[in-house]
């Protein structure tokens, strides 16, 4: 069983791997052959103001071009793949996909016209993110994730464990920027239940793959359309040239989610370290507010004429006071299956990015405390998110 699994995931990966070469190998071959950007010898460490980004000198130049404040970056399209399989188990949370294109810097969401009028309007009245002097981009998403008990085994009711529960939406989101500041409302429809045909994902996949299925979907909590209205904020409070190319930044965010699948408070950091560090907002797990890791700035590496490479190196950490979740606490009107939420949730993460062109692929490793009781101890899960900006 575990050699299929692992040579199922060691497919998917290696496909992802040759399509992030296919794209971005000249600009792994032009690196090389154009050698490092600064001369030899340690370059004096500064403090580069997030503000107008790094200062003018012959080691920052490399680091950011001298674009015109305000320049429209390209459009990115950013796909996440999250499994429990890279921890080694099959349960709980346990696959979850999230597909999003955000747009180009607009001046004001109009600039769109792929945008219906109802949702200008509706993006004109948001609270946080019409203030002078900000940029503008418009985020499409879609995504399915699923949720199972530990024993997939069974086809009996497992009421101390957690439910069976799939969750397939849409959403729209705005994010609105400065270089060091990100806000981000985000609003998702989709469905929870058997309509979400997120069993049906998992037991067409074990089958394609050889795996055993998951015998309890005919368990899961009932259908119920789902609404999530979500904002974050994101701040670059510091970025640090170390000299070399290589900068440090410290990240942190502040959020809220309403709706009747998910009603929590979330506040948390991220802080990263490496060569020709990406000019975003970070790296994005599949949950509301995501989508940070679109270039936010002129001096992103991914927005230059010549090719580039950069590696880095993040850790992060965000806590949750949970109010509300579907999953765990079941349908909101009917009585369906449950377990006792825990009102307090924390994720610590660690991962690795490359940057190559206009390519970015992040492994992020997540460490996810217990989320109701009688769990089995805190989940891990591996998230794989891959971004490309044309």
């Amino acid at each position: 069983m575990l050699v299929r699994v692992l040579l199922g995931r060691t497919l998917a990966c290696a496909a992802l791997l040759g399509l992030v070469l296919a794209l971005a190998c000249p600009a792994l071959a032009d690196e090389l052959a154009s050698g490092p950007t600064s001369g030899p010898g340690p370059a004096p460490a500064a403090t580069i103001d997030p503000a107008t980004g790094p200062a003018a000198s012959p080691a920052n130049a490399a680091a950011k071009p001298a674009d015109k404040p305000g320049s429209i970056s390209g459009a990115t399209l950013i796909l996440t793949e999250e499994n429990d399989f890279f921890a080694g188990t099959d349960e709980h949370y346990t696959n979850g996909i999230k597909l999003t294109w955000i747009s180009a810097d607009l001046k004001k969401y109009a600039e769109d016209e792929r945008l219906p009028d109802f949702a200008v309007a509706y993006l004109n009245r948001l609270p946080f993110v019409n203030e002078p002097g900000q940029q503008y981009n418009v985020a499409l998403s879609a995504g399915q994730n699923m949720y199972t008990p530990a024993n997939t085994a069974t086809k009996a009711p497992q009421p101390n464990d957690r439910p069976y529960a799939g969750w397939t939406y849409i959403s729209l989101a705005l994010h609105a920027k400065t270089p060091t500041q990100l806000d981000s409302f985000e609003t998702s429809l989709g469905m929870v239940g058997p309509s979400a045909r997120a069993g049906e994902t998992q037991n067409n996949y074990h089958t394609l793959m050889g795996f055993a299925r998951a015998e309890g979907w005919h368990n899961q909590i009932h259908d119920e359309p789902g609404l999530m209205l979500s904002w974050q904020r994101t701040l670059r409070a510091a970025r640090v040239d170390l000299g070399r190319d290589v900068s440090w930044d410290v990240l942190p965010h502040a959020g809220v989610t309403v709706g009747n699948v998910l009603t929590h408070a979330a506040a948390g950091f991220e802080t990263r370290i490496g060569y020709r560090l990406p000019w975003d907002f970070g790296t994005s797990l599949i949950q509301p507010g995501g989508g940070v890791s679109a270039p936010a700035d002129p001096g992103d590496t991914r927005l230059r004429q010549d090719t580039t490479f950069g590696l880095h190196f993040f850790v992060g950490a965000e806590g949750r006071a949970v109010a509300r979740n579907i999953f765990l606490d079941g349908n909101t009107w009917e009585h369906s299956p449950h377990v006792t939420r825990k009102p307090l949730v924390a994720d610590g993460m660690a991962g690795v990015g490359l940057v190559l062109g206009r390519v970015k692929l992040t492994y992020t490793h997540v460490y996810r405390t217990e989320e109701f009781d009688g769990q089995d101890g805190p989940q891990m899960f591996g998230s794989i998110n891959l971004s490309v900006t044309f």
